[in-house]
């Protein structure tokens, strides 16, 4: 047990110690009354400005015990002998650990890409060549290396075993099955003045049941499950528009697969596009898919990873989400928050801990192969790199896939061979 001293306790601060000490395994205790500090026989730290003789100190930056979303100079510094952040000078991997885990660079960004998100290129750790390394691990084992050499605490990072959770965005169901007649004819008349004869050929060959519809990968992602992986599907359900184009909800095949999809994998939500600017779609879809399934919808990920904090969270936890799977970045792989361990998220305008539990992803694969133009190859490389930081690390390998790219299909071709590397990268480092 480790003793640490504060001027004050903040819920800043037992939020980012519990991250560093209880994520560990870790125990500590604090305190603010320096008699009781000075006398005690405890291995302990002061984290202050007080002084007291001949016991390890750290001076904290200010951020971890303000109550409001200040300016900071932040630069780049060197903290047991791992890059860290300085705060007005003030070298403290704790508040850095705050300033990344809870997004407080989100709160104060204007600065959005074409769908409304913040952009990677504009976070903190791009701007550090970051972006890649769990930095908020990083500067935990830091830190507990630092108190480890003071013989405060008896701490070792060992090798991680990485818990890899294969995830799927249901967008588009099917490419031709189930849709109504008018999107069929509307869409048969596009492929014919596009004279794209083979969509034409297969659209007709799926509508006999001559061929299967290349986005049913359904069976599979079953299969993918009984190889023992605790995946999610998170499903669109949201009225037909610009960029929310599944089959309807009403079609009961469509249903139909829902159900039986919902029996064997835990079944999340897909927000609408639109329900970004209106709750009142939020609420509609939630309840649409809980008649489907006829059981609660607590996962959620949003469409389009179409995320705005601090708006989105308080959103969709009024509406009964309780664990969210967007933190990450559309045009980069890595790690947005600096971790890919699940945590709470912090309300910065509340000052608090809030229940809503986030599942940071690592890759998608329309990351790999839409934004950074990688073959196959190359994003078995990068997701091996991330891999390994999680192995030293810590933290979940959570992916993002959709039933349309695991196929093989069009220029999906062999990225299928991709997601199956993901899958058996312990059993590879087991052997």
């Amino acid at each position: 047990m480790a003793l640490i001293f504060v001027e004050e306790i903040s819920e800043r601060l037992t939020y980012t110690l519990d991250f560093i000490f209880k994520e560990r395994g870790l125990s500590y205790d604090l305190t603010n009354d320096h008699h009781f500090f000075a006398n005690s026989s405890v291995p302990k730290l002061n984290y202050s400005n007080r002084t007291f003789d001949s016991i390890p100190q750290l001076l904290p930056a200010s951020l971890i015990f303000d109550e409001q979303i200040n300016v900071y100079g932040i630069n780049s510094s060197i903290f047991e002998n791992e890059e860290c952040l300085a705060f007005n000078e003030i070298i403290d991997p704790i508040a850095s650990i705050f300033y990344v885990l809870s997004r407080m660079e989100e709160y104060t960004s204007s600065l959005e890409d074409i769908h409304g998100r913040f952009p990677a290129s504009n976070s903190i750790l791009n701007r550090f060549n970051w972006l890649d390394k769990a930095v908020c691990d990083r500067w935990a084992v830091a830190f507990l290396s630092f108190l480890s050499r003071e013989g405060i605490v008896s701490y070792s990072n060992e090798k991680h075993h990485v818990h890899i959770v294969p995830t799927f965005d249901i967008d588009n169901t099917f490419a031709y099955k189930l849709k109504s007649g008018l999107r069929t004819s509307l869409s048969t008349i596009r492929d014919f003045l596009e004279q794209n004869n083979a969509r034409i050929k297969e659209r007709r060959l799926v509508l006999k049941g001559k061929m299967k519809d290349p986005y049913d990968t359904f069976d599979y992602i079953l299969s993918i499950i009984k190889r023992g992986f605790s995946a999610r599907i998170f499903w669109l359900v949201g009225d037909y528009s610009k960029y929310d184009k599944n089959i309807t909800y009403k079609n009961l095949l469509h249903q139909q697969l829902i159900q039986k999809m919902a029996k064997s994998v835990t079944l999340g939500l897909h927000p609408s596009y639109k329900s970004n600017s209106y709750e009142y779609f939020l609420l509609n879809e939630k309840e649409r898919l809980e008649a489907i399934i006829g059981q609660p919808i607590e996962h959620s990920r949003q469409h389009y990873l179409k995320m705005k904090i601090p708006v989105t969270y308080p959103s969709i936890s009024t509406m009964g989400i309780q664990h969210d799977y967007s933190m990450g970045y559309a045009e980069a792989c890595g790690f947005r928050a600096g971790t890919a361990r699940p945590f709470h998220w912090f309300d910065l305008h509340k000052n608090s801990v809030s229940n809503l539990l986030v599942h940071p992803f690592v890759y998608m694969d329309g990351t790999l192969h839409e934004y950074l133009q990688l073959t196959p190859l190359e994003a078995q490389k990068i997701i091996q790199k991330l891999y390994d930081e999680l192995q030293q690390f810590g933290g979940d390998l959570v992916c993002i896939w959709h039933n349309e790219t695991i196929g093989n299909y069009g220029k999906w071709e062999g990225w299928n061979d991709v997601l199956e590397f993901t899958l058996r990268l312990n059993n590879t480092h087991n052997e």
